[in-house]
């Protein structure tokens, strides 16, 4: 069967084309998808697979879990741009706007990522205070430290930006190095420990503020380097804040996202909210090219699990 009639099979279907969308939104396990459409699970994994076979969509194996995600996007883009043009008219004034099936499915899937992010709220409020050192028990903080000066140097930098600052860690390493220095971070809790913490090192002016990584509040090209340490991977879509990374950085402007590389353990999904066991150097490098980034350094650190670098330049 040709790849042609199988993507038109797969596109024939209204429950197909609604997973698409949700796809396009952000990556979900098929008991997700199933909680979104209002379908039952079995009839759900029978669209999905038509769906996996034409290629528009992708599984993700990580431990017990199976994620969804959209195909390669030379597949996947001319569908989406085909049904926005279908949808515009033949004169383009259609008014394209979502169905109300369509605005009921988003309204389902915010349920979906809102119970996602409360759970990792209780667990970032719950633990802000011994939060360095649940960081510290998988690479000694010394060895992370040493990596992060070896990749990023010793030069001066106008502007630093920590992407979920957490206690304020990265800001105590690399602050020195920045004429301005802010730190977002979504949890009330950890930004009091942060505050605290900074002081004491005698960084008090550091510019704290509550934010969530997917819309920094910064225009865009203001920022000359972005620090991501042990975020992304609580992250439900990492391309969209490294994109968002991507767009406070100014021409030559660095992000330095450092993570764990692929792992199975499944445990820290349930006990420590990870959304993402690790990242393979190819997707990091793949979304880092979708942001507008060049990755143009890789460090790994062997430790109780692997924690790699990638350090990406705004071309």
């Amino acid at each position: 069967m040709s790849l042609t009639l199988l993507l038109f099979q797969a596109l024939a279907d209204p429950t197909r084309l609604r997973i698409l969308a949700l796809l396009r939104v952000m990556e979900l396990s098929v008991g997700e998808l199933a909680q979104v459409l209002g379908q039952s699970q079995p009839r759900v994994s029978r669209h999905v697979k038509i769906l996996v076979q034409s290629g528009l969509v992708h599984r993700r194996k990580e431990g017990n879990w199976v994620f969804l995600t959209l195909g390669e996007d030379y597949l996947v883009s001319p569908v989406f741009a085909a049904m926005q043009q279908w949808d515009a008219g033949p004169d383009g004034a259609g008014q394209g706007q979502p169905d109300a099936e369509a605005l009921a499915d988003i309204a389902r899937l915010e349920a979906v990522k809102a119970v996602r992010a409360a759970a990792a709220d209780v667990y970032f409020e719950t633990h802000a205070a011994e939060w360095d050192a649940i960081r510290a028990l998988h690479v000694a903080d010394d060895a992370v430290e040493k990596a992060i000066r070896q990749i990023l140097g010793s030069e001066p930098c106008g502007t630093l930006v920590d992407i979920g600052t957490g206690t304020g860690h990265m800001i105590r390493v690399l602050g020195a190095q920045a004429g301005t220095v802010i730190g977002y971070d979504r949890s009330p809790a950890m930004l009091r420990v942060a505050r605290i913490r900074l002081a004491e090192a005698g960084l008090p002016g550091v510019d704290l503020r509550q934010g969530d990584m997917y819309s920094l509040p910064l225009p865009a090209e203001s920022a000359d380097l972005a620090v991501m340490n042990q975020v992304l991977h609580y992250a439900q879509q990492p391309a969209a804040a490294i994109a968002e990374a991507g767009r406070i950085l100014a021409k030559g402007g660095r992000l330095l996202v450092v993570d764990f590389a692929p792992h199975d353990r499944d445990d820290l999904r349930e006990r420590d909210a990870h959304v993402w066991l690790g990242f393979s150097d190819q997707q990091i490098k793949k979304w880092f090219q979708a942001a507008g980034l060049s990755c143009v350094e890789v460090m790994q650190l062997k430790g109780r699990l692997t924690v790699r670098l990638w350090l990406g330049c705004r071309v």
